[in-house]
C-alpha cells in the first residue's frame, strides 16, 4: 500500500512536470510570435505570468529580448543574469548584445568572450552580421578582440564550405572538403559537411545515410535533424521527414515553422487531418501568415470542406490584397466548386497583378467556356498557349477552330 502511494505521487509529479514544460514551451512560442510582430508588451505580460509558475531560463531570455526591443536595457540585463543563474552561460550572448547597444565595449566583449568559451558559442558569421554590435564594431577594443583566434582553422573551413554551398558554388565547397578530409579523417564535422554537399548536389540518399550515422552517435543534435528532414524530403520520403520533424518538435525547439514543415509532409502523405491540426496550431501563433493561410485553405479543400477553404483564402486576401497567389488560391477553390463567375473574377484580378501565368489564363478560359463565353475563352486559351502552356492547344482545337 505504501509503495503504491509512493508510485502514485511520483507519477503525479512526473505528469505535472510534463504539463509545466509544455505550458512553458507554448508560452515561449507565443512570446516569440508577439516579439516578431512588435507586440512586446503582450509578450512581456504572458512571459511574466508564466514565470510566476515556472522559472525557465528560456522564458527569461525571451522576456529579455522583448525588453531589448523596447529599449529597456536594465530589465533586459536583469533577465539575462537570471537566466544565467538557472542555465550557466546560456545568456552571455544576450548580455554581450545589450552592452554593445549601450556603447559599453569592454563589458560587451567580456560577455562575448564568455559566450565563445561556452557550449552556447555563436558562429563568427552570426556575430559579424548581428546589428547589435554596430555601435562598437569600429572601436579599438573590437578590433583588438578579433586578433585572438576565437575560431580554429577547422571551424573557418567548415564555415567556408557552408558559405560556398549557400552560394551554389559546389565545386569550391568540394575542394575545401577534400582538404579537410585529408587533414581531419573521421571528424564528425567533416562528415556533416559532406552530407551538406550531397544534399546540395541532390544526392539525397547519400546525405540521409551520413546524417543517420551521425545521429546514431548524437541523436538530439538539432542541426543534424533539420538537415536530415530536408534530405528525406528531397528523397521523396515525406513520411520519414514528418517523423524527424516530430522529433524536433518533441525536443521543444522554439520554432513554430517546424509545424508548417511537418504539415507539408503530412499533406504529401495524405494525412490531411494531421496537416490541418499542425497548420491550425501554427496560425494560433501567426494568424496573418500568408503561407499558412494558403496551406490551411488547400488542406481544407482536400478534405472536402470547400466553405472552410474559402474562409481561409478570403482572409488571406484581406491581409494581402495585392498578392496574385492569394487570388489564385481562392479562384481555384471557386473553380473546384464550379462557381464559374466568382472564379473568373479572381483569376482576372490575379492576371491584373501578374499577367504571365499561363495556368491562370487556361483556367480562366475553362471557366469562361462553362459560362458560355466562348470568344473570351479562346482569347485566354491563346494567351496561355503563347506563354508556353501545351495544354491550351487542346482547348484551342476544341473550341476555337471553326
Amino acid at each position: 500500500m505504501v509503495m503504491r502511494k509512493i508510485l502514485t505521487v511520483i507519477s503525479a509529479l512526473f505528469i505535472s512536470g510534463i504539463i509545466s514544460g509544455q505550458q512553458a514551451y507554448d508560452c515561449l512560442l507565443k512570446a516569440k510570435a508577439l516579439n516578431s510582430s512588435g507586440k512586446t508588451d503582450n509578450a512581456i505580460d504572458i512571459l511574466s505570468a508564466e514565470l510566476q509558475k515556472n522559472q525557465d531560463s528560456r522564458l527569461l531570455i525571451e522576456r529579455a529580448e522583448a525588453y531589448v526591443i523596447k529599449g529597456d536595457y536594465s530589465n533586459a540585463v536583469a533577465d539575462y543574469n537570471a537566466a544565467n543563474s538557472i542555465s550557466h552561460e546560456s545568456a552571455e550572448y544576450g548580455l554581450a548584445k545589450v552592452y554593445a547597444m549601450k556603447g559599453d565595449a569592454a563589458t560587451s566583449l567580456y560577455h562575448l568572450e564568455m559566450n565563445l568559451k561556452s557550449p552556447f558559442k555563436k558562429s563568427e558569421k552570426d556575430i559579424m552580421l548581428d546589428p547589435a554590435f554596430s555601435k562598437i564594431e569600429n572601436r579599438p577594443e573590437w578590433r583588438q578582440f578579433w586578433k585572438n583566434d576565437w575560431f580554429s582553422v577547422f571551424d573557418k573551413s567548415i564555415a567556408e564550405i557552408e558559405y560556398y554551398l549557400s552560394a551554389a558554388k559546389n565545386e569550391e565547397a568540394a575542394s575545401v572538403l577534400s582538404e579537410l578530409k585529408n587533414n581531419y579523417p573521421g571528424s564528425e564535422s567533416v562528415s556533416y559537411a559532406g552530407a551538406l554537399l550531397n544534399l546540395s548536389a541532390g544526392k539525397y540518399g547519400e546525405a540521409v545515410k551520413s546524417l543517420s550515422d551521425l545521429l546514431t552517435l548524437n541523436p538530439d543534435n538539432e542541426k543534424y535533424l533539420r538537415t536530415l528532414a530536408k534530405a528525406q524530403t528531397g528523397a521523396s520520403n515525406p513520411a520519414g521527414a514528418s517523423v524527424t520533424y516530430s522529433k524536433l518538435i518533441s525536443m521543444e525547439i522554439p520554432d513554430a515553422d517546424l509545424l508548417l514543415l511537418r504539415a507539408e509532409c503530412y499533406k504529401r502523405t495524405g494525412e490531411t487531418s494531421r496537416a490541418i491540426s499542425d497548420i491550425a496550431e501554427y496560425l494560433s501563433y501567426y494568424p496573418e501568415n500568408k503561407i499558412a493561410l494558403s496551406l490551411a485553405g488547400k488542406m481544407e479543400a482536400a478534405s472536402g470542406n470547400n466553405l472552410k477553404a474559402l474562409e481561409y483564402f478570403s482572409e488571406n486576401l484581406k491581409l494581402h490584397p495585392n498578392d496574385p497567389e492569394c487570388y489564385i488560391d481562392r479562384a481555384n477553390s471557386y473553380f473546384l466548386s464550379k462557381s464559374w463567375e466568382w472564379a473568373i473574377k479572381d483569376y482576372s484580378m490575379s492576371l491584373d497583378l501578374a499577367p504571365g501565368n499561363s495556368d491562370v489564363w487556361l483556367n480562366k478560359g475553362i471557366a469562361l467556356v462553362n459560362t458560355g463565353k466562348i470568344d473570351d475563352a479562346c482569347h485566354d486559351f491563346k494567351q496561355s498557349s503563347a506563354l508556353g502552356n501545351k495544354k491550351a492547344t487542346d482547348y484551342i482545337s476544341r473550341y476555337c477552330i471553326k
